[in-house]
């Protein structure tokens, strides 16, 4: 056996073996003593700085960004995906002060019905000891039912260790963290996780989503697999996110085994991240396993970086929106052309954008309803949107006929018998008073600081609430600033411009 061969050998043995996890007691708890040192990353900490120096100093950028919300980095040896990881974490301002870090990976050894969450003591690495929020753990384990604390889901777990030393060597002030093991398989399941983690997701925290990307195809039909599901993070949406994976699985890659590994905590992250206003993701570096001079290229592993950033979003850009019937027209077309194209091909069909006016090519948030001989058949839509309206009509088509929870997946004996509704969310106008909100025609957006809620203008219809009632509600079922934290509150409205097939295609004269 050469020498290159046999050392390749002994790095793979120490990046894929187990260590037994050793807890140290700390005031009557269990701190989480580093697993993976000396195999994933250096066990000394001197080797382990100077390590995480050279990564972060080659990437350093100009400026750093003080706004990021979010970070997604890849979680295996830091010989083959350290320098991507370093790229998002150089992206951090290392003077800023986070209240807390949410480490969110997925499961590698067990299965569970939702998530484990380590709420028994710190976390310890080669370069010191990070403390978990507590009161916070034992508060998501407390107030819901999808969330627990299983050993086994951590004590061997590398995915969130490996992320530990980037923000300890990056970060100057110290941070607790929660750590999140995800390992149910169910989408509705992560919708939950999603809406409970929601309010944390403020100014003050800082998200970290542990992932990997294709696993063991060629080299190229790694950078195949990892543009497609790269393309649809950047584009913010769950349902592309989805659709992306199962297009690479569609695909039959030799040898792919899987294009996220962790994709139930990048579910999570964008089940979020597409209900905010002004949220701006930026791919920002990738490479596979076959760019490591201590890898091949007959099977790769490949990684990611992003970071997610929130920019004050343009609200002004509503005033007047409207669509003419041969626009509407356009998008149920969009939408029906989707769901038959994936019937068909699995894959939603490319349209140049110049087909569509600049009104279709307006970011905004929309909803595809699917009826069947008047029922329910799906539903599923998008508050917020950075892309063009067309598009988030093709995804939420899709989205509703295939990735609706509540109900099996379309066939293509269906389609004869459903109609397709939409209903397209303006973009959102800052008003200076409830003067200006108009009681069933408005919804209604409410941002105080970091946290935000929302009604749609059909919920007043369903109450039967007054104006201040509707405001009262949002405010405190939905933003979390209290009954009447509305009143120094930023307020948006927006409209909701709802037609189907039935009045827009087949309209009747009398």
């Amino acid at each position: 056996m050469k020498l290159r061969e046999v050392n390749r050998y002994i790095i793979f043995f120490l990046l894929t073996i187990s260590i037994a996890c050793n807890g140290q007691e700390k005031d009557g708890q269990t701190v989480r003593q580093a697993v993976v040192a000396g195999s994933y990353y250096p066990a000394g900490p001197v080797q382990l700085k100077a390590q995480l120096n050279e990564f972060l100093k080659a990437n350093e950028p100009q400026t750093a960004n003080r706004d990021i919300a979010a970070i997604i980095a890849p979680h295996a040896g830091y010989i083959f995906s350290g320098d991507v990881a370093a790229s998002a974490y150089a992206m951090l301002d290392p003077d800023k002060t986070y209240s807390r870090i949410f480490l969110i990976g997925t499961s590698h050894h067990i299965h569970l019905n939702g998530a484990s969450v380590y709420n028994k003591g710190d976390y310890a690495t080669p370069l010191g000891t990070v403390e978990v929020d507590i009161e916070l753990t034992d508060k998501l384990i407390k107030e819901n039912r999808f969330f627990e604390f299983t050993p086994g889901a951590h004590n061997k777990e590398h995915s969130l260790e490996v992320q530990l030393p980037f923000l300890q060597y990056r970060l100057k002030s110290k941070f607790r963290i929660v750590p999140i093991i995800i390992g149910t398989q169910s989408a509705g399941t992560i919708n939950k996780i999603a809406d409970a983690l929601k309010p944390y997701f403020t100014e003050e925290n800082l998200f970290v989503i542990s992932t990997d990307f294709s696993h063991y195809p060629g080299y190229s039909g790694a950078m195949l697999a990892d543009k497609t599901t790269g393309d649809a993070i950047a584009s913010n949406s769950p349902a592309a996110f989805l659709e992306a994976i199962q297009k690479n699985t569609s695909r039959k890659i030799p040898g792919l085994v899987t294009s996220c590994c962790a994709w139930s905590s990048v579910l999570t992250l964008l089940n979020i991240t597409s209900e905010i206003p002004g949220i701006k993701v930026r791919h920002v570096k990738y490479a596979n396993s076959g760019d490591s001079p201590y890898g091949d290229q007959e099977q790769v592993v490949g990684y990611h970086s992003f970071i997610f950033s929130r920019e004050e979003p343009n609200f002004e850009s509503g005033k007047g929106f409207s669509l003419s019937s041969e626009e509407k027209k356009q998008l149920l077309e969009v939408a029906r052309q989707a769901i038959d194209s994936y019937l068909i091909h699995r894959g939603i069909p490319f349209v140049p954008p110049e087909q569509f006016s600049a009104n279709l090519q307006t970011p905004c948030g929309a909803f595809v309803t699917l009826n069947k001989n008047g029922r329910l058949r799906g539903c599923i839509g998008r508050f917020m949107a950075t892309e063009p309206l067309y598009k988030v009509v093709q995804e939420m088509a899709v989205a509703a006929a295939f990735q609706d929870n509540r109900f099996q997946p379309v066939g293509k004996g269906e389609m004869k018998d459903i109609e397709v509704e939409i209903s397209v969310l303006t973009p959102l106008i800052k008003i200076q008073g409830i003067d200006e909100f108009e009681l069933g025609k408005h919804g209604i957006y409410i941002k105080k600081g970091s946290r935000s809620g929302t009604y749609l203008p059909q919920v007043a219809h369903e109450t039967g609430w007054g104006k201040e009632e509707f405001l009262g509600h949002c405010a405190r079922d939905k933003a979390g600033i209290g009954w009447d934290g509305w009143k120094d509150a930023d307020l948006y409205t927006y409209e909701a411009l709802v037609f189907n097939e039935q009045e827009i295609m087949h309209p009747t004269h009398e």
